[in-house]
């Protein structure tokens, strides 16, 4: 899509137009464009197409609603509209296919929204009121600093093997030992530990985004995240356990659009099987943090995982933490998993029992509590990794090696692809045993 999709002044242009297809959304359309002050003659009857031939012999309104409903290639068909759009249009999308992937197909075309039908009022209001406050505030003018966003998601091969732990432990790491801007997204929704590890109650934040999805903006998750610190806020919840899951994952990809341009870092506690309901979850993230055991288990279903990521989210660096380390008392030896899942352990994590008891007394994360102790070692060296991924210099790691021991400059993708001993980073893989 062109970059004449980005919102410009309002100028002398109709400030609204819209292209519907049938009557029953057009009764939905018309008193909410009369609340917004518009006039509801500029509500035609027709789809997509209709807009296409009437935008080509006449100006383009600042915001624009077109019907896919009638489309049989509805990406092909935007393009289309781009050609005869004025620059600074902000287009919202309406349709009746309930899709993730034409959802998030369309957002990354440049439309700004993108509506299912039935219509409702309030749906059809939050939408145009943010499409406005584009013209307002928009994002990107000139003169602001480039915003750099680095976003990782923890995984448990099995459940207990510490996933949770490491990502609110990682969260808090980012929010007051590297002082930046972070989020914590628990998608955990009915069993989630992420506010209870903070001594926090969850809210209804996350719930209510999944209800709504079409709520989700800035001031949503200002509202709707718990603060556990000035850099750390958290969304999560404790949905009732006889209340199944029900989403298409639209409301988890706007969240983490919104992420995106609210924080520095964004850490996702995401449960396996949500790599299955959900695939597109990762298409953004630029570690996956796979938290295993030296188990025959999770050796077999790290394969697994590794297999469906170099499927499914190849532009993300999978990085391989082995928690519980308990010397010669593993189910299986270091080599031997190693052997079997053809590549290097990047971190391992001892086992440490009384640390973990210490933390769930003080309702902290695993990392505040037990801040000397030489398990939370590789946790540090586990977040300097991450936050290395967008520092094209150095930077930051260089930075982050002053503050807790970091690993310097080196080749990211080769250290995640896996390293053996005589490499010259051996010694920071190589974790306390």
């Amino acid at each position: 899509m062109s970059s004449s999709w980005k919102p410009g002044p309002l100028g002398n242009r109709e400030p609204f137009s819209a292209f519907i297809c049938d009557d029953g959304a057009l009764d939905a359309l018309r008193p909410v464009v009369i609340e917004m002050g518009w006039q509801p003659e500029k509500c035609n009857k027709g789809g997509l197409r209709n807009a296409i031939q009437s935008l080509s012999i006449s100006a383009s309104p600042a915001i624009l609603m077109v019907d896919l409903s009638e489309s049989g290639d509805p990406l092909n068909d935007i393009n289309a509209l781009a050609e005869v759009c004025e620059p600074g249009t902000v287009v919202i999308a309406v349709g009746q296919v309930n899709d993730v992937r034409l959802y998030r197909d369309l957002l990354a075309s440049g439309i700004h929204d993108y509506l299912l039908k039935p219509l409702s009022a309030s749906q059809l209001r939050d939408s145009l009121t943010q499409a406005q406050a584009v013209f307002s505030s928009p994002r990107g003018g000139d003169g602001e600093q480039e915003h750099t966003h680095i976003s990782t998601a923890v995984v448990g091969t099995r459940g207990g093997v510490g996933a949770s732990t490491l990502a609110t432990s990682l969260a808090w790491l980012f929010s007051v030992e590297h002082e930046r801007s972070t989020a914590l997204l628990d998608l955990d929704v009915h069993f989630g530990t992420g506010a209870l590890s903070l001594d926090l109650e969850p809210g209804r934040g996350l719930t209510d985004a999944i209800e709504n999805p079409s709520r989700i903006d800035g001031l949503f998750i200002e509202r709707a995240m718990i603060r556990a610190n000035d850099n750390l806020a958290i969304m999560s919840a404790e949905a009732p356990i006889n209340s199944p899951l029900m989403t298409d994952g639209t409301a988890f990809l706007q969240l983490e659009e919104e992420f995106s341009q609210a924080f520095d870092m964004t850490v996702i506690d995401l449960p396996r099987n949500m790599l299955i309901n959900f695939p597109h979850l990762l298409t953004d993230v630029n570690v996956v943090t796979l938290m295993t055991e030296l188990t025959l288990a999770s050796a077999r279903d790290t394969i697994r995982i590794l297999s469906w990521l170099k499927q499914n989210a190849p532009g993300a660096h999978p990085m391989i933490v082995c928690n519980k380390m308990q010397g010669g008392a593993a189910e299986i030896s270091k080599a031997d998993f190693e052997a079997s899942i053809e590549r290097k352990i990047n971190f391992q994590i001892a086992m440490d029992q009384k640390a973990a008891a210490n933390a769930a007394k003080l309702g902290q994360t695993f990392i505040e509590a037990n801040k000397s102790s030489k398990t939370v070692g590789p946790m540090r060296d586990i977040g300097n990794t991450i936050i290395g991924v967008a520092d094209d210099d150095g930077a930051s790691l260089e930075e982050s090696g002053k503050k807790g021991g970091g690993l310097g400059k080196f080749d990211l993708k080769s250290f995640l692809g896996g390293m053996s001993k005589k490499d010259k980073g051996a010694e920071a893989v190589e974790a306390a045993e």
